[in-house]
């Protein structure tokens, strides 16, 4: 019998970060100077970020990149993380499915997200750079790099979504305990952010709002530099510690894996969680199914458009080629959680335009439904993000009882949700709703799609 936590011992730890990009026949689109729509080069890139960073990101070529040992150092304090097997989801559903997922949240933080914000805030560090900016939606990326930044003594400025402010005011006093200073986004502090509250009086923020500030700030105040959670190469690169662990607990137990599902906001832990095994996909040696799962008030890869857009509201970052829903798409208030970005990592665009990887989207009241059962079943409180995942793999697993399949599930558990009572105080309370954007509302975002013709 596969025990119920699998643990990799310390010294089974990835030494390295895996790119999925060099196993890529297609590789993502590159980014574009918006002025002059040519490839963004290394020069152009590291006035706004680590100059490392900026190697990483770019490099679409080197298989491995070593992790330094002063963050294998820091992993330790709370990886390699467990592999759990789910059979009190399986009893409850009554399913021949196998469920297993990678709990992510055994950190302080919560999240995966601690895993690329030691790596940055230690790559900033090393650079001689006094802080960093960022923005942050649900909280845990600003709690992460918070955490981060005190551990190395780096000053951390935090733009955070305005209704999650709001929402979430724990999460906020964690970033402020940690020594980070939070505001909530759109602000008056910025040009930007002056600019976005004229244009849309009353907003409750975007991550594209969020991230127009903190690049702002960061490119203005000398000895800063700007980092970011998730859509990035970099931190798909350096979140694919979650996957390389993942594999190597099931190939203990000689287990495959027939569907791996994943959250998708921006699609760092989807990203790092499926790098190993999509490699593997790429390189012919095995086949698996790949679901990324996206709220269905923000659904960029269901429902958007392939194509160069900003990645801020604020229009002063570089073009991506993404699925978007445009820069100017801002969630409705009533979505809970983080997966608030309008677009999706350029890595993950690709292999879903490849046809390699499916997308579905999921209401939030069928998404609460998934949580509140794991939460009983399983003992964990997930965060809302996560249950996205949860969510896909209940269905799927129910689509194995119809079948009598006896297929192997592994999703990702990115966090926990105990900072997240608001919006299961609106679920318990049944004031929790459906909003699912019209095809006017995406028409009308995606109108103003920059127009770049490559």
């Amino acid at each position: 019998m596969v025990p119920y936590k699998i643990y990799l011992e310390e010294s089974e730890m990835p030494k390295a970060w895996y790119n999925l990009r060099a196993d890529m026949k297609n590789k993502p689109a590159p980014l574009l100077n918006p002025a002059t729509l040519k490839p963004m080069t290394f020069e152009e890139l590291t006035p706004v970020f680590c100059d490392e960073l900026v190697r990483q990101e770019l490099d679409n070529d080197t298989r491995f990149f070593e992790i330094p040992e002063e963050i294998r150092e820091f992993y330790k304090m709370y990886r390699p993380s467990p592999l759990t097997r789910a059979y009190f989801l399986e009893r409850a559903l009554d399913t021949p499915a196998k469920i297993y997922y990678k709990f992510e949240g055994n950190n302080t933080s919560g999240s995966h997200k601690l895993n690329s914000a030691v790596a940055q805030a230690y790559y900033a560090k090393k650079q001689g750079l006094k802080g960093v900016t960022t923005e942050t939606g649900a909280g845990q990326w600003g709690t992460a790099l918070s955490m981060a930044c005190s551990f190395f003594d780096l000053d951390c400025k935090v733009y955070m979504v305005k209704v999650s402010y709001e929402q979430k005011p724990f999460r906020r006093e964690v970033m402020r305990t940690y020594g980070a200073s939070v505001t909530p986004s759109p602000s008056e502090e910025t040009q930007v952010g002056r600019k976005i509250l004229e244009a849309h009086p009353g907003t409750t923020g975007s991550l594209g709002c969020a991230i127009s500030e903190a690049v702002e700030v960061a490119t203005s105040l000398p000895g800063y530099r700007y980092v970011l959670g998730s859509v990035l190469s970099q931190v798909l690169l350096h979140q694919s510690v979650i996957g390389l662990e993942t594999k190597a607990a099931l190939d203990k137990y000689g287990i495959k894996p027939d569907i791996i599902i994943g959250c998708a906001g921006g699609g760092s832990n989807l990203g790092g969680l499926i790098a190993p095994f999509m490699g593997e996909k790429l390189q012919g040696k095995a086949d698996y199914r790949f679901i990324a799962v996206e709220p269905a008030s923000c659904p960029s890869l269901t429902r958007g458009r392939y194509a160069y857009d900003f990645c801020d509201t604020g229009m002063v970052c570089p073009l991506a080629k993404m699925y978007t829903l445009g820069s100017n798409f801002i969630p409705s208030a009533n979505h809970a959680g983080g997966l608030r970005y309008h677009g999706m990592s350029s890595v993950l665009s690709q292999l879903y335009a490849d046809g390699l990887m499916e997308a579905t989207s999921v209401e939030q009241t069928a998404v609460f439904e998934a949580a509140r059962l794991f939460a009983r079943v399983e003992g964990t409180l997930p965060a809302p993000e996560s249950s996205h995942a949860i969510r896909a793999a209940i269905d799927e697993a129910l689509k194995c009882k119809e079948t009598g399949e006896e297929k192997t599930i592994v999703f990702g558990l990115t966090g926990t949700g105990y900072f997240d009572m608001t919006a299961y105080q609106k679920f318990n309370d049944g004031q929790m709703t459906d909003y699912i954007p019209s095809d006017e509302e995406l028409e009308a975002s995606l109108a103003t799609l920059p127009k770049v013709d490559l």
